[in-house]
Formats: C-alpha cells, sequence, structure tokens
C-alpha cells in the first residue's frame, strides 16, 4: 500500500509540474544557452542533454553502406569510394569510435589533405592543429555526434585522437590505431602508397574519397588507380558506393547525376 501511495504521489507531481492548476507543483531553474558567447561545437555545454544519444548503434541505411560496415569490422584496410552523401567518411568515424569504446585500439588517427583553399599550411594561423582545424571539421562533426564535444576536446588533450596531416605521415607506423584518411581523392599515387604502407600491427585503416570530386589537376589524383590495382586482393575491403546509397536531401542524388 505504502509502494502504490508513492507511485501515485509521484505521479499527481508530475501532472501537476506539467499542468500546475493550484497546489503543489514542481518548479525547474529554466536552461538557457548564450548564442552571443562564442559557442564552440566542441563545447560541453549541451552534452549532458546529447550523451544519450552518443550511444545509439549506427545502423546501415543501404545495401552499400551495409557492405562498407561489414568490411570495416573485418578487413584492416578498406577502401570506400563513392559519392557525396553516402555516408563514408561518418561510417569510418563511427567504426573508429566503437573499436575505441570497446579497447580494440588505442587512438585514433585522423588524416585529409589540405586542398580545398589552395593554401599552404603555412600560411594559416595557429599551431598545426589550429592550421588543420578547418580542414578536419567534417571529421571533428561526425566525431562530436558519437563522443560529444567535452571527450573529444579530452581525446584530443591526451593524443587519443591524433590530427596527423598527409604530409607529416612519412616514416610512421600505426600500431594499435584506427586510421581514417578522408578525401583520399585529393591524394597523390606516391602519397596514397605511402598512407596505406603505414598501417601497423593491431591497427585498422579505411580510406574514403570519391576519385570524380578531385581539386587535383586531371591525372594526377591517385585514388582511382590505387582502388583499381587493390580491388582483386582479397586481404582489403574495396566498396563502390552508388547514386543509391545518398542519405541527404534527395536532390543531392538528382544533382549528381547530371553534373
Amino acid at each position: 500500500m505504502a509502494k502504490q501511495s508513492t507511485r501515485n504521489k509521484i505521479k499527481k507531481n508530475i501532472t501537476e509540474f506539467r499542468n500546475p492548476k493550484g497546489g503543489k507543483h514542481i518548479t525547474r531553474e529554466p536552461q538557457f544557452f548564450d548564442t552571443d558567447s562564442g559557442w564552440d561545437p566542441l563545447d560541453d555545454k549541451i552534452d549532458g542533454l546529447r550523451d544519450k544519444k552518443f550511444i545509439k548503434t549506427v545502423k546501415p541505411r543501404s545495401d552499400g553502406q551495409r557492405l562498407l560496415m561489414e568490411a570495416i569490422d573485418s578487413k584492416c584496410l578498406t577502401l570506400a569510394l563513392g559519392p557525396a552523401g553516402t555516408g563514408k567518411t561518418y561510417l569510418a568515424i563511427a567504426k573508429a569510435v566503437d573499436a575505441l569504446e570497446a579497447g580494440k585500439v588505442e587512438r585514433i588517427i585522423l588524416s585529409r589533405p589540405a586542398m580545398e583553399a589552395g593554401e599552404s599550411l603555412g600560411y594559416l594561423p595557429g599551431a598545426l592543429e589550429d592550421k588543420m582545424a578547418p580542414y578536419l571539421r567534417p571529421l571533428f562533426d561526425a566525431l562530436g555526434d558519437r563522443l560529444g564535444g567535452k571527450k573529444v576536446r579530452q581525446y584530443m588533450d591526451d593524443g587519443t585522437i591524433e590530427i596527423a596531416p598527409v604530409g607529416f605521415m612519412r616514416g610512421r607506423t600505426l600500431n594499435n590505431a584506427f586510421v581514417v584518411i578522408d578525401e583520399a581523392q585529393n591524394c597523390t599515387y606516391q602519397q596514397l602508397k605511402m598512407l596505406l604502407s603505414r598501417l601497423g600491427w593491431h591497427s585498422t585503416m579505411v580510406v574514403t574519397g570519391d576519385p570524380a570530386q578531385s581539386d587535383l589537376l586531371e591525372g594526377i589524383s591517385g585514388l582511382a588507380d590505387i582502388a583499381k590495382k587493390l580491388e582483386t586482393n582479397g586481404n582489403i575491403g574495396s566498396i563502390y558506393l552508388k547514386q543509391d546509397d545518398i542519405v541527404r536531401h534527395p536532390l543531392v542524388a538528382e544533382m549528381l547525376d547530371v553534373l
């Protein structure tokens, strides 16, 4: 009887909170976010409200995405090629976070060629991480969705998540790591050959890109050639995503059909 009375009391208080019409009711301090204070997407101001989203399991939304996720799970090296909006980068990051939190790897290494602005990193202000940040913004967005801003910052501070520009990868052996090479269509053949040979023990590497959207001069990108030579290797996952795998706005697929 006491338990029933307690449940009724709790239910009554909740009802009164939602629609207080006299009697005792619950009050809370309103939550506001100051948009004029220079909010950073990686800040932890709203992590408390968003943390529950990060534990959701990412599920494929197309057959191509399913094949990509299966390849990443079963292969140490996976090449994911396809048009924009097919989820290549997001799925790679999601799998990297899963591997890190499961203890399968000790760190996540992100690399992406800085080609979009047509400027070398030396012209950008700040330290190396600051210089690379604009180019790695899509990767940070995906990491923020999976981990939350506070944990991303913590992992970057202690080296668990590392930014590794393509030009600084030579000579390294990446052991116990999940490596994501994004926008690989902006790498030359020699750069990709160097990057692929960095793969070390107990590591997974995912290379993503769209050979049709290279910012390099025609014939310089090495992604298509590398993928063609490696697609017959049974130990390497070669996944070619198509227009049907695009999960952005339907207009994206329609535009890419004619552009």
